[in-house]
């Protein structure tokens, strides 16, 4: 019998492909020996590729994809080779009419399931791995981990340098909304009292949608020694990130990326956040935005310190 061949489709953001890895870790934990392979947005996927996840990553962007959500769309044929070559395929593409499903399944796709993309009240974790118990694939408690490999860890050496012996802690400002951001002025007490008061070598993450907030922080701190991380790769963020022994930031795919990477993880929530997208596992402390946060984040920090320091 030929290898199993499994392909997951799944677009959306950081978080939403960080809450759907343990999903496909269960489909590797259950066939081992299956080839994997992810179609998506090639900047995030890339964290799942030969990462023990995916064998293999292709894009969902290439122009060729078009015909696949038009009703009875022209179909690339090369691609309609490529779709027909899995024995599973998974989608968690959002599809309300079928449309895309439909033409998949013109591709004449063994096996096709259906996975919707959007949350109802259970977390999102859980979520999406409900559907793969169709395919007898049972998972209690997922908790989304990413695999940093070597290639990675020495781009976060290169970044570090000297740094990288020290006792780092890496906030980051910024995410996808306005709205969910923690004040810049708490970010900046906060980032002096982890330097003064708990003698941490302070790292400040900064993304492609952060430039103003960064600036504002920047401006905030300019007398601190704290480190920029900037103009990475997801996967080297996230090699950095498991070098940390705290990270501190809003709900934002950043957070989720430091949480699956096992960082002691602060996660800062506001009031648009909903509980279904709360990072998970025993390392990660959530705080709710509301009058004297500034000390809860503290104490979560504090928390999560002592709990790092009883495990080494």
């Amino acid at each position: 019998m030929s290898k199993a061949r499994f392909l997951v489709i799944r677009g959306g953001a950081i978080g939403d492909f960080i809450m759907t890895l343990p999903a496909i870790g269960a489909l590797r934990e259950r066939w081992p020996e299956a080839h994997i392979e992810i179609l998506g947005y090639p900047h995030i996927i890339e964290l799942a590729h030969r990462r023990y996840y995916a064998d293999e990553i292709r894009s969902i962007e290439a122009r060729a994809m078009a015909g696949f959500f038009v009703p009875n769309g022209e179909l690339d044929q090369e691609l309609v080779a490529y779709f027909a070559s899995f024995h599973v395929v998974v989608s968690y593409l959002y599809d309300p009419d079928e449309i895309f499903a439909a033409n998949i399944r013109r591709c004449g796709v063994r096996q096709y399931l259906a996975c919707s993309p959007r949350v109802s009240n259970i977390p999102a974790a859980e979520h999406y791995c409900r559907p793969l118990e169709s395919l007898a694939v049972y998972v209690t408690n997922p908790c989304p981990r990413v695999f940093p490999n070597e290639a990675d860890r020495a781009a976060a050496d290169r970044l570090l340098g000297a740094w990288g012996k020290e006792r780092l802690a890496l906030v980051h400002p910024g995410s996808g909304s306005p709205r969910k951001n923690w004040p810049v002025e708490k970010f900046a007490t906060l980032a002096r009292w982890l330097t003064e008061q708990l003698g941490y070598r302070v790292l400040v993450l900064e993304g492609e949608a952060d430039y103003d907030v960064a600036r504002q922080l920047e401006r905030q701190i300019a007398s601190l020694p704290v480190q920029w991380v900037r103009g990475l790769r997801l996967v080297e963020v996230a090699a950095v990130m498991e070098r940390c022994r705290l990270y501190v930031g809003n709900d934002s795919g950043p957070t989720h990326l430091a949480a699956a990477a096992g960082a002691p993880t602060v996660a800062i929530f506001g009031p648009v956040s909903s509980a279904v997208w709360r990072p998970r596992g025993a390392h990660v402390r959530v705080v709710a935005m509301q009058d004297g946060d500034e000390e809860l984040v503290r104490q979560a920090a504090r928390e999560l310190t002592a709990t790092a320091s009883s495990a080494t």
